[in-house]
């Protein structure tokens, strides 16, 4: 019996339908500033339709509903965006664009598991197999490869296994041929790299190694290009619960509950013989059976073999496993409503109604949690327009009416 996927689509289905809009409030009401927050609205309102954020969101929410802990990370891609020029070569030159994807939780491993977000964290690996040509491509360097297991735990079913990225050493899932790991390593600024630090090696090589990239932070310092979404958050522990984890026993106790019902409905439905001793043949009737239309022969004087009553199910059956199943709703904040289109036990509007705010309300914490990383994310998209897109930018952004409003802007005006 399974209640729990059913209970994790709804929840992922109900966070994709609240997924909000990204906007960019003016500091004043002067026309500088209303023109900035126009243009950054405009910016992020088109790097959600070309790179897809979308689709790069419901992958994340499915990571952080199943494991409890997903990551944007934030890059720039200087090869992304439309065609500008052409080099002496002949190569095409192209305008930049921010890329955004989306990165498991067994990828990243942070210097302290204690640490409660990543602005506490000091370092922070991003490990992830990539095929050799990716690295021979990207830095120069052509490595034998290897073939590489996935990176997800052996016990990948096991709640535990979930929370805890550092078990994936000893997993395999889906090995990769022809591949390697790289290995990314981000250190937060500090007095003797006052822009950080980024090391970057693959099959045992040291492929780079220089300052963190990218003006991420506040007031333009130097951070990770990552941002955390959390299922939910867990006191004292860097990756997030889900909710999945809390479901699990309850599962089991239901299924316990369903098994022990199911067993007394087949004892009911095949029948218990009883049979006095010597009167029948109790090795035939045990391999045959009563079977319809069998002629049964016993001794002559002695009792007839009869079906030994049951009794009926026992209302405990039915009691516990309807509170299983409101213990399903109150663990999970996924109602009746919300999975089946006629709800069974509410009819009335005001009840529905009720249903419906009680559903948002037991999703409060995973629904702020997602806010709290697309804000980021719009951040620090952002701050990357501000650091790499130049003194002439050309941008098409919805205006007034619904018509396209194409705007030059400059890098500083961000």
């Amino acid at each position: 019996f399974n209640h729990i996927a059913p209970t994790v689509d709804s929840r992922i289905a109900k966070l994709t339908k609240m997924r909000p809009t990204l906007h960019v409030r003016a500091f004043s009401d002067e026309e500088v500033d209303l023109r900035a927050a126009r243009l950054a609205s405009g910016i992020l309102a088109g790097v959600r339709e070309r790179c897809g954020l979308d689709d790069v969101a419901a992958r994340a929410t499915l990571w952080s509903e199943t494991c409890g802990s997903a990551f944007y990370k934030i890059l720039w891609d200087p090869n992304g965006g439309r065609q500008v020029a052409e080099d002496e070569n002949g190569v095409p030159v192209f305008e930049g664009e921010v890329s955004v994807q989306a990165v498991p939780p067994f990828e990243i491993f942070p210097d302290a598991l204690t640490a409660e977000s990543l602005d506490d964290v000091r370092s922070l690996i991003h490990a992830k197999a990539v095929p050799v040509g990716y690295i021979a491509e990207r830095f120069g360097v052509t490595l034998k490869g290897r073939e590489v297991p996935g990176l997800a735990p052996a016990g990948y079913s096991e709640p535990s296994a979930w929370k805890n990225p550092a078990r994936m050493a000893g997993g395999s899932r889906a090995p990769i041929p022809g591949a390697e790991i790289l290995i990314e390593r981000y250190t937060r600024p500090t007095a003797e790299y006052p822009e950080g630090k980024l090391e970057i090696a693959a099959g045992g090589q040291l492929l780079y190694e220089g300052p963190l990239p990218y003006e991420n932070g506040e007031k333009g310092t130097r951070g990770f290009p990552f941002v955390r979404q959390d299922c939910l958050r867990l006191p004292g522990a860097f990756f997030g619960c889900s909710v999945i984890d809390r479901l699990i026993p309850v599962q089991r106790a239901y299924n316990a509950v369903r098994n022990r019902k199911h067993e007394f409905l087949n004892r009911l439905s095949m029948g218990v013989v009883t049979v006095e001793d010597g009167s029948v043949d109790v090795g035939e009737l045990v391999e045959e059976g009563l079977s319809p239309g069998r002629v049964l022969v016993y001794r002559q004087g002695g009792k007839a073999p009869e079906m030994l009553d049951c009794g009926s199910i026992p209302g405990g059956f039915e009691e516990e496993e309807e509170r299983l199943e409101k213990e399903f709703v109150l663990i999970s904040g996924v109602s009746d409503l919300s999975q089946n289109s006629t709800p069974s036990r509410v009819t009335s509007a005001s009840g529905l109604q009720i249903l419906l705010s009680q559903d948002d309300s037991r999703m409060a914490a995973t629904t702020d949690n997602l806010t709290y990383a697309w804000k980021e994310t719009g951040r620090q998209i952002i701050r990357l327009y501000r650091q790499f897109a130049g003194n002439a930018r050309l941008l098409a952004a919805a205006g007034e009416n619904k018509r396209v409003e194409v705007i030059y802007f400059n890098a500083s005006e961000l």
